[in-house]
Protein backbone atom coordinates (compact mmCIF):
# COMPACT_ATOMS: atom_id res chain seq x y z
CA UNK A 1 0.00 0.00 0.00
CA UNK A 2 1.47 3.33 -0.85
CA UNK A 3 2.26 5.85 2.54
CA UNK A 4 1.53 9.56 1.92
CA UNK A 5 4.21 11.80 3.35
CA UNK A 6 3.26 15.39 4.37
CA UNK A 7 6.14 17.72 4.30
CA UNK A 8 4.99 21.19 5.01
CA UNK A 9 1.66 22.56 6.59
CA UNK A 10 -0.82 24.25 4.31
CA UNK A 11 -4.48 25.87 5.14
CA UNK A 12 -6.75 26.53 2.25
CA UNK A 13 -10.63 27.55 2.42
CA UNK A 14 -13.28 25.77 -0.06
CA UNK A 15 -14.47 29.32 -0.20
CA UNK A 16 -11.73 30.77 -1.79
CA UNK A 17 -10.76 27.45 -4.02
CA UNK A 18 -7.86 27.53 -6.64
CA UNK A 19 -10.19 26.04 -9.01
CA UNK A 20 -14.13 25.94 -9.75
CA UNK A 21 -15.95 23.48 -12.49
CA UNK A 22 -19.66 23.95 -12.67
CA UNK A 23 -21.22 21.89 -14.80
CA UNK A 24 -25.59 21.79 -14.90
CA UNK A 25 -26.62 21.29 -11.17
CA UNK A 26 -22.45 20.95 -10.05
CA UNK A 27 -20.01 22.67 -7.96
CA UNK A 28 -16.75 21.69 -7.26
CA UNK A 29 -14.23 23.87 -5.60
CA UNK A 30 -10.79 22.62 -5.49
CA UNK A 31 -7.88 22.99 -3.10
CA UNK A 32 -4.00 22.38 -3.84
CA UNK A 33 -2.10 21.63 -0.90
CA UNK A 34 1.09 20.37 -1.61
CA UNK A 35 1.24 16.85 -3.37
CA UNK A 36 -2.43 16.51 -2.64
CA UNK A 37 -5.56 17.73 -4.25
CA UNK A 38 -8.81 18.23 -1.98
CA UNK A 39 -12.21 18.67 -3.58
CA UNK A 40 -15.44 20.26 -1.96
CA UNK A 41 -18.51 18.65 -4.14
CA UNK A 42 -21.99 19.95 -4.38
CA UNK A 43 -25.01 18.20 -6.34
CA UNK A 44 -28.14 20.21 -6.15
CA UNK A 45 -31.28 17.86 -6.04
CA UNK A 46 -32.47 16.82 -9.23
CA UNK A 47 -28.19 15.89 -10.02
CA UNK A 48 -27.66 12.66 -11.51
CA UNK A 49 -23.87 11.57 -13.35
CA UNK A 50 -24.83 10.51 -16.66
CA UNK A 51 -27.09 14.04 -16.70
CA UNK A 52 -24.84 16.35 -15.67
CA UNK A 53 -21.05 14.73 -16.21
CA UNK A 54 -21.38 12.71 -18.92
CA UNK A 55 -21.36 15.26 -21.34
CA UNK A 56 -18.93 17.04 -20.46
CA UNK A 57 -16.37 14.38 -20.07
CA UNK A 58 -17.77 11.95 -22.66
CA UNK A 59 -17.45 8.57 -20.85
CA UNK A 60 -20.43 6.14 -20.31
CA UNK A 61 -19.66 6.05 -16.57
CA UNK A 62 -17.87 7.38 -14.17
CA UNK A 63 -14.18 6.86 -14.46
CA UNK A 64 -12.75 7.89 -11.26
CA UNK A 65 -12.10 6.27 -7.97
CA UNK A 66 -13.52 8.05 -5.32
CA UNK A 67 -12.66 8.27 -1.77
CA UNK A 68 -14.75 10.95 0.44
CA UNK A 69 -16.78 11.89 3.34
CA UNK A 70 -20.44 12.99 3.12
CA UNK A 71 -21.11 16.09 4.89
CA UNK A 72 -24.78 16.01 4.03
CA UNK A 73 -27.46 14.71 1.96
CA UNK A 74 -27.96 12.09 0.27
CA UNK A 75 -26.10 9.89 -2.63
CA UNK A 76 -27.26 6.73 -4.64
CA UNK A 77 -24.39 5.10 -6.57
CA UNK A 78 -24.88 2.02 -8.69
CA UNK A 79 -22.02 -0.06 -10.90
CA UNK A 80 -21.95 -0.92 -13.95
CA UNK A 81 -22.74 -4.47 -12.50
CA UNK A 82 -25.20 -3.58 -10.70
CA UNK A 83 -24.35 -3.06 -7.23
CA UNK A 84 -26.00 -0.07 -5.01
CA UNK A 85 -24.59 1.85 -2.09
CA UNK A 86 -26.51 4.84 -0.13
CA UNK A 87 -24.43 7.66 0.59
CA UNK A 88 -25.65 9.98 3.91
CA UNK A 89 -24.41 12.34 5.77
CA UNK A 90 -21.41 11.24 8.18
CA UNK A 91 -20.69 8.48 6.09
CA UNK A 92 -16.78 7.75 4.84
CA UNK A 93 -16.94 5.97 1.44
CA UNK A 94 -15.16 4.56 -0.98
CA UNK A 95 -16.48 3.78 -4.69
CA UNK A 96 -14.71 2.11 -7.90
CA UNK A 97 -14.42 3.01 -11.36
CA UNK A 98 -17.96 2.33 -13.39
CA UNK A 99 -20.51 3.83 -12.05
CA UNK A 100 -23.67 6.12 -12.10
CA UNK A 101 -24.82 7.95 -8.56
CA UNK A 102 -27.56 10.38 -8.46
CA UNK A 103 -28.79 13.18 -5.58
CA UNK A 104 -31.53 11.37 -2.97
CA UNK A 105 -34.33 13.73 -1.85
CA UNK A 106 -34.85 17.22 -1.79
CA UNK A 107 -31.96 18.61 -0.09
CA UNK A 108 -27.94 18.85 -1.98
CA UNK A 109 -25.11 17.01 -1.22
CA UNK A 110 -21.67 18.06 -0.02
CA UNK A 111 -18.94 15.42 -0.27
CA UNK A 112 -15.31 16.02 0.26
CA UNK A 113 -13.21 13.97 -1.88
CA UNK A 114 -9.78 13.43 -1.26
CA UNK A 115 -9.04 11.22 -3.96
CA UNK A 116 -10.76 11.84 -7.10
CA UNK A 117 -10.68 15.86 -6.83
CA UNK A 118 -7.66 16.90 -9.41
CA UNK A 119 -9.62 15.06 -12.02
CA UNK A 120 -13.45 14.81 -11.60
CA UNK A 121 -15.70 16.72 -13.88
CA UNK A 122 -12.64 18.17 -16.13
CA UNK A 123 -13.76 18.77 -19.70
CA UNK A 124 -13.46 15.98 -22.21
CA UNK A 125 -10.04 14.54 -21.89
CA UNK A 126 -10.27 14.78 -17.70
CA UNK A 127 -12.21 11.51 -16.22
CA UNK A 128 -15.62 12.34 -13.70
Amino acid sequence: MPTNVVTQMAVKSHDAPDEKRRPDKTEVDIVNLGDFTVGRFTFQPGWRWSDCIKPVVHTDSCQNNHVGYCVSGALAVETTDGNRINISAGDSYTIPPGHDAWVEGSQAFVGIEFLSAAEFAKPTGGTA
